[in-house]
C-alpha cells in the first residue's frame, strides 16, 4: 500500500494561506508562527515537485496547478473531518443507519422538511426509507425490519404516539361523469364507475374504506391514485392535504355524497424498540413529532 508523502496538516496550511489572504494572516487563525507556515508550504510544494503559489505584491497567489489541488486537498479535509466525525457518532452510539418506515397517506412535504432539518445533524447517518400502505409498516415494525415507523396501526406489544390526523376526501375530475348526474349520489351511481383505491403494501391485503363492488382498480400508492383521478379515469379518496390546489381551481371537485364524503385515520409514530433506540432515530423522531406539530 503506498503512504502519501503529505500531511493533511501541510494541506490545511496551504488552505490556510489561500483562505486568509497571506503567509502571516493564516499564522494568526493557525496560532502558529509564521516560518512554521512558510516552511509547511515550501516543503509541500518541494515534495510535490510541483509550484503551488506565487507572490503578486505581498499577497500570495495560486498557479493553476495550485487551483486544482487547492480544490481536492478541500476535499480530503472534509472527508477526513467526515471519518471523525463518523467515529465520534459511533462511539457515542450514534446509528450509522436508520430504517424508516412512513405510511404513504403522510404528508411528503412533512417527510422531506424532517429529513431536511435532520441531514445535518446527522450527515454520517444513512436513512433507508421506504413507502408503505395500510399494514405495510405494521408488517416491517412486527418483524424487525425497520427502526421507526410513522403507521396506522400500532401492533400488538408496541407503543406509539399520535403523530397526524389525515383528512380523505371523496372526488373525481370536474367533468367526470358522476358529477354531470348534478345531484346526490348513490351506492348504485358508484358502482357503475371505476373506483380508484390504493392496495395494502402488507400481506394482509387490508382494505379501507368503502370498496366498489364492481369495477375496481388497484394502485400501489396514493401518488398514482392521484394522476389516475385527476386524469378524468375514475373516483376516489384521496389525502385533502394534496390535493387542496386541485379543489381551489376546480380541477378536481368533491363528490356529493349524503354520507361518507369525508375520512380520517390517525397515524402514529412507532419505535421498533424504544428502549433500544439509539440517539440518531431519537433525534429524527424528534424532528417527525416536530413538523406534524407544525402543520
Amino acid at each position: 500500500m503506498m503512504n502519501p508523502r503529505v500531511s493533511l496538516d501541510q494541506w490545511r496550511t496551504l488552505q490556510a494561506v489561500i483562505d486568509y489572504g497571506g503567509y502571516a494572516q493564516a499564522a494568526k487563525q493557525l496560532h502558529r508562527s509564521q516560518s512554521s507556515v512558510s516552511y509547511a508550504v515550501n516543503k509541500l510544494q518541494m515534495q510535490l515537485s510541483l509550484k503551488l503559489l506565487h507572490i503578486q505584491g505581498r499577497k500570495a497567489v495560486l498557479t493553476e496547478a495550485g487551483k486544482v489541488l487547492l480544490q481536492r486537498s478541500r476535499q480530503l479535509i472534509s472527508e477526513a473531518y467526515a471519518i471523525e466525525q463518523q467515529a465520534h457518532h459511533l462511539q457515542q452510539g450514534w446509528e450509522a443507519e436508520i430504517r424508516l418506515a412512513v405510511e404513504a397517506s403522510y404528508p411528503t412535504q412533512l417527510v422531506m422538511d424532517a429529513l431536511r432539518q435532520f441531514e445535518p445533524l446527522g450527515k454520517q447517518t444513512r436513512i433507508r426509507l421506504e413507502e408503505v400502505v395500510l399494514s405495510g409498516a405494521e408488517e416491517l415494525l412486527l418483524n424487525g425490519d425497520t427502526d421507526l415507523a410513522i403507521s396506522p396501526f400500532i401492533p400488538q406489544g408496541f407503543f406509539g404516539d399520535e403523530l397526524l390526523q389525515v383528512h380523505f376526501i371523496a372526488v373525481a375530475h370536474a367533468d367526470h361523469a358522476l358529477h354531470q348526474l348534478e345531484r346526490n349520489l348513490t351506492t348504485h351511481d358508484l358502482n357503475r364507475e371505476t373506483h380508484v383505491i390504493i392496495s395494502d403494501s402488507g400481506s394482509k391485503g387490508m382494505d379501507a374504506g368503502w370498496i366498489s363492488d364492481a369495477r375496481r382498480w388497484t394502485v400501489s400508492s396514493p401518488e398514482s391514485a392521484h394522476k389516475i383521478i385527476s386524469n378524468g379515469l375514475g373516483f376516489g379518496w384521496l389525502p385533502e392535504k394534496e390535493i387542496e390546489q386541485e379543489l381551489d381551481n376546480q380541477t378536481l371537485k368533491i363528490l356529493p355524497l349524503n354520507e361518507g364524503r369525508h375520512e380520517t385515520a390517525i397515524l402514529y409514530l412507532v419505535y421498533a424498540d424504544p428502549d433500544q433506540a439509539g440517539p440518531a432515530t431519537r433525534q429524527l423522531a424528534a424532528i417527525l413529532k416536530q413538523v406534524s406539530a407544525e402543520n
